[in-house]
């Protein structure tokens, strides 16, 4: 029988987690790409928390329920154990679910975390704060000229993001300090083609808006005019 092979997306998040070393006491938020009891359990016998969603089909044995404040969107604080008798077997601890409903999306969230001291909603709002990782890493995506990594040590990495970060803060100091009206894209642009051009700054901007409008100048044949 032939099987699709997993995506690389899927590959990534397989191969990130399992070389992952647990920091003991430190949290892990994570989506639901991400549950993998086998691995929970490596967080949680490595001292370290996590927070994630629990996917649909996931049986679970309720064994207390906690006191709720409604009010604040949490609908249900219980410590359970997994039902099945192959998931417990990866996961025989107990769990924590965590049943939260968001007014403004108007839908139901459910998770999982092995950390039975915070308050619920402090739970909650943990996943809530993985969403301005996830919009940091698009914003680098956007906006910073990183198109591949040197490196892939941990140190490269940071290395590599630290510099393109600063040559970032540093065009948004000249575009603040000179009044520039050109985009932050459009100086990146104008600087990367003429980074060894010796010519006065105010000048090289001026230009932007005429190298633009020379840029819509194509050489190709117009297929109409044949």
């Amino acid at each position: 029988m032939w099987k699709r092979a997993p995506s690389w997306s899927a590959l990534t998040r397989a191969i990130m987690v399992s070389f992952l070393v647990p920091a003991p006491a430190s949290f892990y938020v994570m989506d639901r790409a991400y549950v993998d009891f086998v691995r929970l359990h490596v967080f949680h016998r490595g001292g370290a928390f996590f927070v994630t969603r629990t996917k649909r089909g996931v049986l679970f044995r309720r064994r207390y329920s906690r006191p709720i404040d409604a009010s604040t969107g949490v609908r249900s604080d219980h410590t359970v154990v997994l039902a099945s008798a192959a998931s417990r077997k990866h996961y025989p601890d107990p769990l924590r679910r965590i049943h939260y409903h968001d007014a403004e999306q108007d839908r139901s969230l459910r998770f999982l975390t092995n950390n039975f001291d915070l308050p619920a909603l402090t739970v909650c709002l943990l996943y809530k704060s993985r969403w301005q990782v996830e919009l940091f890493f698009k914003w680098i995506k956007q906006h910073l000229r990183i198109k591949a990594f040197y490196g892939y040590s941990e140190n490269a990495v940071k290395t590599q993001i630290w510099i393109a970060v600063s040559v970032y803060v540093l065009v948004a100091i000249v575009k603040k300090r000179l009044a520039l009206e050109a985009s932050l894209h459009e100086i990146l642009q104008v600087l990367s083609v003429t980074l060894f051009e010796q010519e006065p700054i105010l000048q090289a901007f001026d230009n932007v808006e005429s190298q633009e409008k020379s840029l819509q100048i194509s050489n190709q044949l117009n297929l109409w005019d044949l």
